[in-house]
């Protein structure tokens, strides 16, 4: 192994995640990593009805069954492709959390193929608990040092970075040595890819499933014995050097396993809307603004101006949707239903919708620009609306419902449970879901999923 600044940060990775079995044990970690659990299989749930999920599926019980689940049915299926059609399912709908420095979807890359593997393997909540912390630590730590880079030049950030935060997962959940968790980091560079162009099909979807499916597969092989670059992540033919306009990871390792976990840092954002985050600022402050002047609706709307940070609307790449899917990826269409029907929800993407004919025709009076210069973070969104009275409306909005700094209440998490539970038909109960993953007794995650599942 070279004796480099590369090859350290590679090994420095890899002993945190294989000398500190205990971070992220704490209660407020546990709790977090809890409600993501519910959020992602919860939006598992509400997706399974769609089609990319139903094909999911289908491969998933095309082949030998397993002893993993598929969450929504019930269905078993091997690991690597239970954990493949819960990734698709849980992020069909564009409803999974997000974190701010990732640009992307990290518990949707790591929770499936961490209950995958802890069913499999008949392991504990607590031991998927810490390892998710690990796997959101690595996945805000590459996030800091490359993301907006890497997601500039068209990546999607949930199946690399996603990925690789999965691989630091399940490293961490087996208790892999440093070595093999180098080599599994190496292994899973074999398969990492996910482009922006996808967005608004369903391919996208894919990508995602696609973050379990690849780091289960590398950290598989790094078991029985599969060898690796050792220096895969920041070395001359690394990630970062072929993914990223980075070298190397700076001081974005600084205080890696002692200082305040990222989970508390950067935080998790829970999706209060079922489209893409890029547009939620503007869906809350629209949603204000409906219910602090009386007969705000679409028609009395002569245009609409949406202002963001820089780069904010980067995902935001179809400006015509026609489907539910290129809806989700739309300023024009967010802006358009929220002021039609007072709401956005699961309901609000079907392709019907979309092609409203009152809807179609509002596209030609929204405006969507963002900052060309400057810092991504902090985020901001301005709203500028022309009435048909000759009245402005313009309202700023910072602080999102849902962020870190203003998280979903109990009651709203368990309201968009709800929601997805009804959207897929009703054949889970979202209290007895709720109630059993948030619950502190340490149940086999084989024992949870039996109290709260269908039987395939």
């Amino acid at each position: 192994m070279k004796d480099t600044e590369t090859a350290a940060a590679t090994r420095k990775i890899a002993r945190f995640i294989a000398e500190n079995p205990d971070f992220g044990s704490d209660d407020t970690c546990r709790l977090l990593a809890r409600r993501a659990l519910l959020d992602t299989m919860a939006c598992a749930i509400g997706g399974s009805g769609e089609p990319a999920s139903r094909a999911a599926l289908t491969l998933a019980t095309e082949g030998p069954q397993g002893r993993a689940r598929v969450w929504a049915t019930g269905h078993r299926a091997t690991t690597e492709l239970a954990a493949f059609a819960n990734g698709v399912s849980g992020h069909v709908l564009d409803f999974d959390d997000v974190t701010a420095p990732m640009r992307g979807h990290p518990s949707i890359a790591l929770l499936p193929a961490l209950i995958a593997v802890a069913e499999e393997r008949v392991l504990t909540m607590d031991r998927v608990d810490r390892a998710y912390a690990v796997g959101f630590e690595l996945i805000c730590r590459f996030s800091h040092a490359a993301a907006d880079g890497h997601y500039a030049r068209g990546w999607h950030t949930t199946p690399t970075i996603g990925g690789l935060g999965a691989v630091a997962a399940l490293a961490h959940l087996l208790g892999l040595s440093e070595t093999q968790t180098r080599h599994a980091f190496g292994l899973a560079l074999t398969q990492l890819a996910g482009t922006r162009g996808n967005f608004g099909s369903m391919a996208k979807s894919v990508q995602a499933g696609q973050a379990s499916r690849a780091a289960l597969f590398a950290v598989r092989l790094a078991e029985l014995g599969f060898d690796a670059a050792d220096d895969s992540l920041d070395g001359d033919q690394g990630f970062l050097t072929l993914y990223t306009n980075e070298s190397g990871f700076g001081d974005h390792l600084e205080g890696l396993g002692t200082g305040e976990p990222e989970l508390l840092r950067s935080g998790i954002e829970v999706k209060k809307y079922p489209l893409c985050y890029a547009t939620h600022r503007a869906v809350d402050g629209l949603l204000d603004l409906m219910k602090e002047t009386p007969g705000l609706t679409l028609a009395s709307v002569v245009s609409a101006r949406i202002h963001g940070s820089p780069r904010a609307f980067v995902p935001l790449i179809h400006s015509r949707p026609r489907t539910g899917l290129e809806g989700k990826f739309s300023m024009e269409y967010a802006v358009a239903a929220a002021l039609s029907d007072g709401e956005i929800t699961l309901a609000s993407f079907t392709d019907d919708r979309v092609q409203r004919p009152e809807v179609q025709a509002a596209f030609d009076r929204i405006t969507v620009s963002a900052d060309t210069e400057g810092s991504l973070l902090p985020r901001w969104t301005d709203i500028s609306l022309t009435l048909a009275d000759g009245r402005i409306l313009t309202k700023r909005v910072e602080v999102l419902r849902g962020s870190a700094d203003h998280p979903l209440t109990e009651a709203e998490l368990m309201a968009k449970v709800a929601d997805c539970c009804r959207h897929a038909g009703g054949r889970i109960d979202p209290e007895k879901l709720g109630r059993t993953i948030l619950d502190s007794t340490d149940l086999r995650v084989s024992d949870l999923l039996d109290s709260v599942l269908p039987r395939g």
